[in-house]
């Protein structure tokens, strides 16, 4: 039974190199999924390729290789596509397993009625998640607004300028991943640099952007309907990540079968803290079987 690795934006399929000897060597078999509109799988020819259409575009995919059955694992958007891929093609992937969950995510601290069924962890948990997401709307969101609002814009500079698409990626790198002053602390300027070079050489900057303007405009796309998922589902919980999970919300809408809160690393765990985000799929491949 193979396992589907998905990357998201300002990521690449670089994030799975690490990961993709030690399962193959446990007889798994690994595809490595490079998004459309991502590196050397080019622009896609038409509008709408949301989460949703890339999600049954994968499907497809996986049955034209000639597998029925199979896992999955994303961060960042390609958790958003694995969790979809998992709900609309249930009977073909036996588990989701992810670093990130909209249902997870508190929009705000719990009122006095909620906190009153809930542990003091949990209330803990929810005040970190919603301040955590308060930051993050405040002070990192300019690139999301922009992607979602004006992609074929931001295109046009992206694509003239390899030291705007250099500082556009590594931005976000040195704000999401567990570093203090330069996320070289935690990944190597060779890495960051064959990063960004997938999206200059292929010139797709502009499209790359246009997943979040599509899924931002789509019913299931960011703070859309979160529609329930049964697809047994397991998270990684990485601690200086863009969001703060928390599991009881989660539970309301997903089939959290795994739940895993790790001691170090960021919003790009395979290229941070491969060690630790291998062994935590293992662990649920493993249980799953």
């Amino acid at each position: 039974m193979p396992v589907v690795l998905m990357h998201g934006w300002p990521g690449s399929i670089l994030e799975h190199t690490a990961l993709v000897g030690p399962p193959t060597t446990d007889g798994l078999d690994v595809v490595v999924l490079s998004l459309p509109g991502f590196g050397f799988s080019g622009p896609p020819l038409a509008p709408g390729w949301d989460i949703v259409r890339i999600a049954h575009a994968g499907a497809e995919l996986m049955r034209r290789l000639g597998y029925d059955r199979y896992t999955l694992h994303g961060s960042d958007s390609g958790a958003m596509i694995a969790r979809e891929w998992g709900r609309l093609h249930a009977g073909q992937v036996a588990g989701v397993h992810v670093t990130t969950l909209l249902s997870a995510t508190a929009n705000a601290e719990p009122t006095e009625q909620e906190a009153a069924g809930l542990t003091q962890s949990e209330i803990d948990r929810m005040c970190a998640s919603a301040a955590r997401r308060a930051y993050n709307q405040r002070e990192e969101m300019g690139y999301g607004i922009l992607q979602s609002t004006r992609p074929q814009t931001l295109g046009f500079a992206l694509t003239d300028s390899p030291v705007g698409q250099l500082a556009w990626i590594v931005e976000k790198f040195k704000a999401f991943s567990d570093c203090r002053d330069s996320p070289e602390e935690v990944i190597s300027r060779d890495t960051l640099l064959t990063n960004v070079m997938l999206y200059w050489l292929t010139g797709t900057a502009t499209s790359s952007a246009r997943l979040y303007y599509e899924t931002a405009h789509a019913r299931t796309g960011f703070g859309g309907v979160i529609v329930p998922s049964a697809t047994p589902t397991g998270l990684a919980s990485f601690p200086a990540d863009t969001s703060v999970p928390v599991r009881h919300l989660a539970e309301r809408t997903d089939n959290i079968v795994h739940w895993t809160e790790l001691a170090r690393g960021g919003h790009f765990p395979g290229l941070e803290t491969p060690d630790l985000l291998l062994a935590d799929l293992q662990t649920f491949l493993h249980n799953l079987c």
